[in-house]
């Protein structure tokens, strides 16, 4: 089974900026697809972004412009820099991998254990 460890989340004022990494255990086909979702206290999981091994990418509109998703194969690591960050962006923040997109939405594929992002105003 493919393992995912998650760093970088943290406390930050309103209108800073946070990094968050997220390292596979190993490269399969199963890890295609590798992104990121969050979930605020009281609130549905809601998706952020994706990034597959060929470089194709999906990004939430709330988080357009603000938040850049990227990735290393070499190091099956996806990344999300997340700047002018708003206390709306606080929640949970979760990585995934999968096959596919669809695969992800649906809740399926695998999971790491999240990281907090707290955004202070």
């Amino acid at each position: 089974q493919v393992q995912l460890a998650e760093s970088g989340g943290g406390l930050v004022q309103a209108g800073g900026s946070l990094r968050l990494a997220c390292a596979a255990s190993r490269r399969t086909f199963s890890t295609y697809v590798m992104g990121w979702f969050r979930q605020a206290p009281g609130r549905e999981r809601e998706f952020v972004a994706t990034i597959n091994r060929s470089g194709g990418i999906t990004v939430a509109d709330p988080v357009k412009g603000r938040f850049t998703i990227s990735r290393d194969n070499d190091k099956n690591t996806v990344f999300l820099q997340m700047n002018s960050l708003k206390p709306e962006d606080t929640a949970v923040y979760y990585c995934a991998t999968a096959a596919s997109i669809d695969v992800l939405n649906a809740g399926s594929g695998r999971w790491g254990q999240g990281t907090q992002v707290t955004v202070s105003s």
